[in-house]
């Protein structure tokens, strides 16, 4: 019975030796921030097969158990412990750090990551005393945007917040070339450019068009001699360059044209509403005929009064000059009532045509008309017309009154 405590001895004394430094071990899993998984009781359970030689080996191998029960396992401990690759430096205070994964290297001594912004550690171990404080702003990944991070700062990146369209910045970049004339010659052939450009042109104002325009065609009352009267102008062209053929005159019934002369001029734009008009005029009537030189300024003058005035020479050397105008006032759309002048001047006394030096006749008429269509309007109207001068004097020499007043009644058409 005494044999069998003795030989139980060592087996008690090598299980005391295993227990006393699993004991000693710090337990770092209370710590706040630490959960450290708990001492893995693999080594401790190995330990029973120091049990056989308790079971199987015989009295006379009891001196073994005189030897130190806390040496021998010492000395096996570091093998026994299974603890992570990376041991922590002494004194280090883990309690302020959020919680993170465990890094793959060890922490350099004396460093404090308590002031340290959360961030992805570095695949290296940080050299010793690196102070992370004082490192400026790194850019963040392609991928996520570190916390904080203000591009407006960054040198070109000078942005407002949700900024778009004409809210950005203008910008320095270089402005775009200035195109080229004909620049579809480089893609197209040029001969289809051109007959391309000319079609353009042609139904963009650049065509030549014709206008027939018969403002005056009247019945005219006065003193019991009733009468007629016309003037009509007729062009052809663009808007740059025009053939004119202008004509008027008068007559009474049952008697010979008092007056009647036509009028060829080629006319050339000078402007958006003036066009200056050369050319020959020649009268019919009165007798003998003249045959004048002929140069003219005709437009649309501001407040749209329709001007022209005209300066003949005639083949006798006899200078004379003609202004006239009139006016479009709608009352309505349809009704428009029209004032008219006209005023003739002559540089010297010409008995044979009965034309006296200044100013030799005036004439001043009132017409009012309703367009059925824009094409064909009837009116109606009076008219004084006066000879002055030496003209008036002509005309009584030969019996013709030298003024008075008239009603008129007519047809305005174009086409």
């Amino acid at each position: 019975m005494t044999r069998l405590k003795l030989g139980l001895l060592p087996a008690a004394a090598a299980m005391l030796a295993v227990a006393s430094p699993a004991a000693a071990q710090v337990d770092h899993s209370k710590m706040p921030g630490m959960k450290m998984p708990a001492p893995t009781p693999t080594p401790a359970a190995k330990k029973p097969a120091a049990r056989k030689p308790a079971a199987t080996t015989p009295a006379p191998k009891k001196p073994a158990a005189k030897k130190s029960p806390a040496t021998r396992p010492a000395a096996k401990q570091p093998a026994a412990r299974a603890e992570p690759a990376a041991a922590m430096p002494p004194g280090h205070d883990m309690s302020a750090m959020p919680a993170q994964p465990a890094q793959a290297t060890a922490m350099p001594p004396g460093h404090d990551m308590s002031a340290m912004p959360a961030q992805p550690a570095p695949p290296t171990a940080m050299p010793p005393g690196h102070d992370m404080l004082a490192m400026p702003a790194q850019p963040a990944p392609a991928t996520t945007m570190s916390p904080g991070h203000d591009m407006s700062a960054m040198p070109g990146m000078a942005m407002s917040a949700g900024a778009t369209g004409t809210d950005l910045s203008a910008g320095d970049a270089p402005p775009p070339p200035v195109p080229t004339a004909n620049a579809a010659d480089a893609f197209f052939p040029v001969e289809a450019m051109e007959v391309a450009r000319h079609h353009l042109k042609e139904f963009h104002g650049g065509q030549n068009l014709l206008e027939v325009l018969f403002n005056i065609a009247e019945y005219r009352s006065r003193n019991g001699r009733d009468g007629f009267a016309w003037e009509g102008r007729g062009w052809y062209g663009g808007d740059i360059k025009r053939l004119w053929v202008k004509t008027q005159g008068e007559g009474s019934f049952g008697e010979a044209l008092e007056s009647a002369e036509v009028q060829a001029l080629y006319s050339y734009a000078i402007g958006p509403y003036f066009w200056v008009q050369s050319g020959l005029r020649y009268d019919f009537r009165p007798d003998p005929s003249r045959v004048y030189a002929t140069i003219a300024v005709e437009g649309l003058a501001p407040s749209f009064f329709d001007v022209e005035g005209s300066l003949f020479l005639s083949n006798k050397g006899e200078l004379m000059a003609r202004v006239e105008g009139y006016y479009d006032q709608r009352i309505t759309q349809r009704l428009i009532l029209q004032p008219r002048a006209e005023f003739n001047f002559a540089a010297q006394n010409s008995p044979s045509i009965g034309v006296g030096a200044g100013l030799s006749e005036a004439e001043l008429q009132l017409r009012l008309r309703y367009d059925i269509r824009r094409e064909f309007a009837p009116y109606v109207g009076v008219q004084y017309n006066r000879a002055f001068g030496r003209t008036s004097d002509y005309r009584r020499a030969e019996g013709i009154d030298v003024g008075g007043w008239s009603l008129l009644m007519g047809v305005r058409t174009w086409f």
